[in-house]
């Protein structure tokens, strides 16, 4: 069936898209585009003058008759009856209605500049749909004046060519020679008449169409005469040899019928009687019919392609295109009861010009046929340039199209009236007319489902902005319309439909990733949003369950200048959670003439692209760092996507590095200020981040908090607050050096030949009196390692656990049953044993010198010393996850040799260390002290993770 139709497209009509084509000439006059002075000038002195006749119900109805009303009907009641051909009728009014309500719709809700379709498309859509559909809306313009170039000579060659075969001339009238080469000629010939007329300016066909709407519909009245006026006569069929097979074939009747209007006759047909059509030799069916019928039912596009000429777009329009919708079903349904009561059923399935024959002057209907398809091509030609200039005017494709931008004095574009013009010559040449029909008609169907498309978009989006004045649409009249367009594509050509469409979706991708960002504003932002907002209401934080714990983090950025390395690692390790860039501005809003934040997000929203990274950007004013968190991890995200982890660079004096001057450039290091600044001077003016300062501002590897602004006091007291708010919290330390690409190489480490490590110290080490495996916050390192190992990037990388022992323990006990434990929680890893004796003894060491000096109170102690101690004996009973109460009693000697222990214990050194980070101490006087512990602890361990666990997020359960 897909070659069948394609073939009976043109031969029955070679109207086939005039419909659609006929709307730019007149509705894209390039005057009307706004821009240049020059094309301003040309638009005051061309003001918009066209009413809804002259300027919506003509274009719209020579569009929908030409040549289909002379040549289709008699076909389609001959194939398939009055009653289904009725029938189809309305099956294809109703799908192009549906299409005509949307294009009220949008016509309506606002100011339309000239374009038609793809003005309408591209601005409700973006960028994207519109350019890509109006790269199609071109093509479809160019093969389509093509067409009816060819048919329009085909018809001239007919009537005054000399037969091909040799046999003798049946009328004086046939004296020009015929062939392929001679019919080229004649094409080009008709073709540069259309570009004559297109370079002086679409008002010269304006001025035209008027006039050739007053041939078509005086030829269109001379025929609703005939069937009147003349008599019953018998026609000449034309030759059938084509179909007789060596003379054995089937003899069909040289003679036909029109009876005049007889019962007979019209019961004769009812039915449908499919045959085969004499023109092509295939059978008919219904659905073939029905394709080839329902390019006479296009052209409604014209009306919305005149919108740069029209007084008032948003009235005409929806007014002329309906009323021209139903007058042509009307004209269309009388002329199938007239043909079927008049004409017997051999004359309509035997002879597609028969209108001609029973014609009260046969030229009348050849005149019709010569006029309407001349001004189609025209139509189109001048329709595919205004295309073409108003694509080239957006910058869709960059400098690909910029010569299409020149304009004459008038306004006319006139380099795109050349391209046109050169492009639909290439196409004369294949001769094919009908594959150009198929694809002609198959891009206009896909054009009108796109502009269904965006008037249930912009009427899903329930954006406020979109109230039409027009409201005799639902989006279920934009779905059938889409439904009903698709399924016509398939009908006609499913090949050349899914060609199509494959074309279309690659040109939005085109579009997408090498155009500009628009000022049209994107529909796909405000379903988003739409969805998004109504999904977040459904998500419900009381319905949450361990099993589907993830990570949702908010990672502290001070500068992100230093913080490249942390802001990629934690992307990794947020599992498709929530991932939040905060960023603490010290200020006061009342002093302030203006928000400062307003014009910074531009800049972090570029870091995320930059970085390639899924994250969102919170930015705060607050007087102090500490009050800044607290606001950010109160009011982050929204209902039941809330940050429930907090990640802060470390608190040292680590040497801030310039890591976003250029990716090539993430190993080079700044050590002077000489060199910064050549470095600074190749940054892309989208990031506007302050600069870095030397070794002597105290800055944390994290570029978490800056010393002048943050001191250590401050720094753990906000690790205490977001513990209080019941959020986990992560300390990375030494990733100001991080650079994945680098870890996850293959030749990274070359001890261990490519091998990526990541090691896991799941007990705390500042409590190695009361260390455990499988405390809350064990559990939640074991986690967040596991999820960093699942990340596609990490999958090769092997996760090391190490068990701390003493000596007299069940060293195999304890493997086995940590092992089990790691079983039971789907989690692999190599599970290490490390003896730390020594370290442990260095601890007790200083815990009997403490006592030794502590064991009674001098009598010269202070009061304060008294409470102290006496607070540290309370603690003493604490839990080991709690508040540590010997943060006092652990020298420096232990700390440097477990920080030792942990470094001999990795060969060859892992990618990133998880550590037990425990609570910090209940006494706010302590808080330096738990700093300096932690400092020592994670001396030049490479980056590592200071990891603290509030809530349970792993479960044995299914």
């Amino acid at each position: 069936m897909t070659e069948r139709t394609p073939l009976l497209h043109y031969r029955l009509s070679t109207s086939v898209n005039e419909s659609e084509q006929r709307s730019p000439p007149a509705g894209q006059a390039p005057e009307q585009h706004p821009g240049s002075p020059r094309q301003r000038s040309a638009h005051q002195r061309q003001p918009k003058k066209l009413s809804i006749f002259f300027g919506v119900v003509i274009p719209t109805l020579l569009s929908m008759f030409s040549v289909v009303v002379f040549l289709r009907i008699g076909f389609v009641v001959g194939q398939s009856g009055l009653y289904q051909a009725i029938a189809m009728f309305l099956v294809a009014y109703f799908i192009i209605s549906m299409t005509v309500l949307s294009v009220c719709a949008i016509s309506t809700n606002g100011a339309l500049d000239a374009g038609g379709a793809y003005y309408m498309i591209s601005r409700a859509l973006g960028p994207e749909f519109g350019g890509s559909i109006g790269i199609m809306f071109f093509l479809a313009n160019v093969c389509g004046s093509a067409l009816y170039v060819l048919g329009l000579v085909e018809a001239i060659v007919a009537t005054f060519g000399v037969p091909e075969d040799g046999t003798v001339a049946t009328s004086p009238y046939q004296v020009l020679p015929s062939g392929y080469w001679w019919s080229l000629l004649y094409a080009t010939a008709v073709l540069l008449l259309c570009l004559l007329v297109c370079l002086v300016g679409a008002h010269i066909y304006a001025k035209a169409s008027f006039l050739i709407f007053l041939v078509v519909m005086f030829v269109l009245g001379t025929v609703f005469v005939s069937f009147f006026a003349v008599h019953p006569r018998t026609v000449v069929l034309p030759s059938t040899a084509n179909l007789i097979a060596n003379g054995t074939g089937p003899v069909f009747p040289t003679t036909a019928n029109f009876t005049g209007f007889k019962l007979e006759t019209l019961l004769g047909n009812l039915w449908a009687d499919y045959t085969v059509d004499y023109t092509t030799g295939y059978m008919m069916t219904f659905a073939t019919v029905f394709a080839v019928m329902f390019n006479g039912c296009t052209g409604i596009m014209a009306g919305s392609n005149m919108s740069g000429e029209l007084k008032n777009p948003s009235y005409s329009i929806p007014r002329g295109t309906i009323t021209a919708v139903i007058f042509t079903f009307i004209i269309y349904n009388l002329l199938c009861v007239l043909v079927a009561c008049s004409c017997d059923r051999v004359l309509l399935q035997r002879d597609y010009s028969f209108l001609r024959d029973i014609n009260i002057w046969h030229p009348f209907v050849t005149i019709g046929v010569y006029s309407s398809t001349l001004s189609a091509a025209m139509s189109n030609l001048i329709g595919a340039s205004r295309i073409l200039y108003a694509l080239a005017r957006d910058d869709l494709f960059g400098k690909v199209l910029s010569p299409a931008k020149k304009t004459s004095h008038s306004g006319n574009p006139w380099v795109s009236v050349l391209i046109s013009w050169f492009l639909v010559q290439l196409v004369l040449f294949s001769g094919k007319l009908n594959t150009i029909a198929s694809i002609v008609t198959i891009f206009f169907l896909l054009v009108y489902a796109a502009v269904d498309l965006a008037c249930l978009a912009l009427e899903w989006a329930s954006a406020p902005n979109f109230r039409p004045t027009f409201r005799y649409f639902t989006w279920h009249t934009c779905v059938l319309g889409i439904i009903g367009c698709a399924v016509m594509m398939f009908l006609i050509n499913a090949i050349y439909a899914s060609a199509s469409i494959a074309f279309m979706l690659l040109l939005l991708l085109l579009i997408h990733y090498l155009s500009p960002t628009s000022s049209w504003g994107y529909i796909s932002q405000a379903l988003i949003f739409h969805q998004v907002r109504k999904y977040l209401l459904m998500l419900d934080v009381r319905k949450d369950h361990v099993k589907f714990w993830r990570p949702q983090v908010l990672l502290m950025v001070s500068n992100p200048r230093s913080s490249v390395g942390l802001i990629t690692f934690i992307n990794d390790i947020k599992k498709s959670g929530l991932y939040v860039l905060g960023h603490v501005q010290l200020g006061d809003l009342s002093t302030l003439p203006s928000d400062p934040l307003q014009s910074q997000y531009d800049s972090w929203l570029y870091l995320v692209d930059h970085l390639n990274i899924k994250a969102f950007v919170n930015l705060t004013l607050a007087n102090s760092v500490r009050h800044g968190i607290q606001h950010l991890l109160f009011i982050s995200g929204l209902g039941g996507m809330r940050p429930n982890t907090l990640v802060l660079g470390f608190y040292d004096d680590c040497l801030p590095k310039d890591k976003l001057i250029d990716p090539s450039l993430s190993g080079i290091q700044c050590t002077d200020s000489s060199g910064l600044s050549q470095e600074l001077e190749q940054q892309p003016p989208r990031f506007h981040f302050t600069s870095l300062r030397g070794s002597s501002d105290r800055q944390d590897c994290g570029e978490f908090g800056d010393g002048k602004v943050l001191g250590p006091q401050e720094y753990v007291a906000i690790i205490a607050d977001a513990m209080k708010m019941l959020k986990n919290v992560v300390l990375a330390r030494y990733f100001n050096n991080f650079d994945r690409a680098q870890v996850l190489s293959p030749s990274s480490s070359s001890p261990g030949k490519g091998a990526v490590y990541v090691d896991v110290w799941p007990v705390n080490l500042l409590r190695p009196d009361s260390s455990s495996y499988v405390d809350t916050c064990s559990l939640f390192l074991l986690q967040l390692a596991c999820i960093l190992n699942m990340v596609r990037a990490w999958r090769k990388a092997t996760l090391r656990l190490f068990l701390c022992v003493e000596e007299g323990r069940s060293v195999r006990g304890s493997e086995e049953k940590l092992g089990q434990l790691l079983k039971e929680l789907r989690i692999k890893a190599q599970v290490y044993s490390v003896p730390w004796d020594q370290q442990v003894a260095l601890h007790w060491q200083r815990q009997g010198e403490w006592g030794k000096k502590h064991s009674s109170q001098s009598p010269d102690a202070t009061t304060e010393e008294k409470k102290l101690r006496a607070g540290e004996e309370e603690e003493d009973e604490d839990y080991a996850n709690s508040f540590p109460s010997n943060a006092t009693r652990l020298s420096d000697d232990y700390l440097s040799a477990v920080n030792k222990l942990i470094l001999d214990a990795a060969h060859p050194a892992p990618a990133v260390r998880f550590l037990y980070l425990p609570r910090p101490p209940a006494d706010t006087r302590r808080y330096t002290t738990y700093l300096h512990q932690l400092e020592l602890l994670t001396q030049e361990l490479g980056p590592t993770l200071l990891i603290h666990g509030v809530t349970p997020v792993i479960t044995t359960d299914l």
